[in-house]
């Protein structure tokens, strides 16, 4: 196993503790209690610079202090799997498809209530 494979793995079993939350339930606690949904509700948004680099990095330090970034990953990967773009849950698009694999491989397909 490589280092993408052991991370991948590692991460995923992570959200092992939300494999019986519905993906409602995970909705909920996202639009209730995700930061960037206060950012946005609160007229706080940030300004985005238009540069790739620059906003994901942005989007990054976000999503590294939200109390519901692990459930904001996994509701992604139920509902988008691993075709979305951008971050969620703190990881970028590379890391999100290695990840997937294992997520979908440790729940029997990807799966869900």
């Amino acid at each position: 196993m490589n280092e993408h494979e052991e991370f991948a793995d590692e991460v995923a079993a992570g959200w092992d503790r939300f494999a019986d939350a519905s993906t409602g339930e995970l909705r909920d606690a996202v639009s209730r209690d995700g930061l960037c949904q206060w950012l946005y509700t609160s007229g706080q948004a940030p300004e985005w610079s238009g540069d790739d680099r620059a906003d994901r990095l942005k989007t990054a330090r976000i999503c590294a202090e939200c109390p519901v970034s692990a459930e904001c990953l996994e509701w992604e990967l139920r509902t988008a799997g691993e075709t979305t773009s951008g971050i969620w849950g703190v990881l970028d698009e590379d890391d999100r498809r290695r990840v997937f694999l294992s997520w979908a491989d440790r729940r029997g397909g990807g799966e869900q209530p």
